[in-house]
């Protein structure tokens, strides 16, 4: 698969973990959602994407159908 940003062939996938924060002051206190999905980073650019996993995405619909 190429980069969409500079169409180099060049991507690697890594483990990565990452802390999904909600928006706005007002949401401080809440608590992220932790992501723990394979990253695939294009090692000319430095462009980085990952697909959020089903049960995380489903926290993040829950708690941003509340936060409305």
């Amino acid at each position: 698969m190429t980069c969409s940003f500079c169409t180099s062939s060049n991507r690697t996938e890594f483990p990565a973990e990452v802390n999904i924060h909600f928006p706005d002051i007002k949401n401080a206190d809440k608590v992220g959602v932790f992501v723990f999905p394979k990253v695939q980073i294009c090692l000319d650019c430095g462009s980085s994407s990952f697909i959020t996993p089903v049960p995380e995405l489903e926290r993040l619909r829950t708690a941003d159908e509340s936060l409305a």
